[in-house]
């Protein structure tokens, strides 16, 4: 009797112990290859959850666009087929239109965590796509028109890009179409090497960091200023997943996200003086526009990025309606 009840008390203990101190495993995959800037950022946050959650929570990385493309990883989010995604809102602008705020935002993420944009862009993600948006990740990097050939200007100091052979993608396509009114061609960052090898371009816009982890700056020799947008990379959850994770879990995984919004923004600053001394030193040459040509050219860049949200926004359920608090939240009147 005495071994039988030992025996059950064992079991009982085991199977409590099991439930008890079963570690949520979280699958991801990122957007980039492992080796861009970005890509490692996320990484960082990773290896920091699975420090900080050892025992509790554990982020399993499968890979980059090699295991699922860069434009399918938010539908594979939703979808259930991975539970997380480190990627830019841009690449499923479609669905969720309102990311636009974000590219076209003058604050980092650390003023729009505290303000309560971050929970806004949240509530919508849950909402239109089944996702949870867990932080805005390297935000405050911005962009700039990047170009092989020397550019001109006209007679009031505005860019001419006659015959310019233009590469855009999501996230700036409205203003280079809108406003520099060039024909355009889109191309994933991982086609742009081999397209500036061949001549298919001779221009493109980037961010402020990672054209030396490409490799473009063997073709490109002038940045163009003043600076545009900001990057809008992030990383999704599956809400289901989310909500199945323990308390402790979430609460590891929100933390975290929180600390890596705050510490990528000056990383990436460093890393964006550093990258811009390299290229200097490569042969790099700035060419800026100046005065009400300048103005034109931010201008153009915010506004035609609002023009495409509002009008996508319109045509999807719930309309227009976080139009306006989008704009208050992410953006600082200038």
């Amino acid at each position: 009797m005495k071994t039988l009840l030992l025996g059950g008390l064992l079991i009982t203990s085991t199977l409590f112990s099991g439930a008890t101190f079963a570690m949520d495993t979280i699958t991801a995959v990122h957007a980039f290859p492992k080796t861009l800037i970005y890509s490692q950022s996320f990484l960082e946050f990773v290896d920091r959850v699975n420090a900080q959650g050892k025992g509790i929570v554990e982020i399993e990385v499968r890979g980059g666009p090699e295991e699922i493309g860069m434009f399918e990883q938010a539908d594979a989010v939703r979808n259930g087929v991975v539970d997380m995604a480190y990627s830019a809102g841009s690449f499923y602008g479609d669905a969720l239109p309102e990311k636009d705020a974000m590219v076209a935002s003058n604050l980092t993420a650390i003023e729009a965590r505290e303000n309560g944009g971050i929970d806004l862009i949240n509530e919508i993600h849950q909402e239109k796509m089944g996702v949870y948006y867990l932080g805005w990740f390297d935000s405050g990097v911005t962009y700039n028109l990047w170009t092989k050939n020397k550019p001109a200007f006209d007679d009031e100091g505005n860019l001419k890009v006659d015959g310019l052979k233009l590469r855009s993608n999501a996230v700036y396509n409205a203003f280079f179409s809108n406003y520099l009114k060039e024909e355009i061609i889109d191309l994933p960052a991982t086609d742009v090497f081999s397209a500036l090898e061949t001549g298919v371009i001779d221009a493109t816009g980037w961010t402020q960091i990672g054209l030396l982890d490409f490799n473009w700056h063997k073709f490109l020799n002038y940045r163009i200023e003043p600076n545009f947008f900001s990057t809008d990379l992030g990383v999704i959850v599956n809400l289901e997943k989310w909500n199945s994770l323990s308390d402790e879990a979430r609460n590891i995984l929100q933390q975290v996200a929180i600390e890596h919004e705050i510490s990528s923004v000056e990383k990436m600053r460093v890393k964006r003086d550093e990258d811009f001394a390299a290229l200097e030193k490569e042969g790099m040459q700035v060419v800026s526009l100046e005065g009400q040509a300048k103005e034109n050219y931010l201008a153009a860049a915010r506004e035609s990025t609002w023009d495409r949200m509002k009008k996508l926004m319109a045509e999807q359920p719930g309309g227009t309606e976080n139009y306006d608090p989008l704009i208050a939240l992410f953006n600082r009147p200038e």
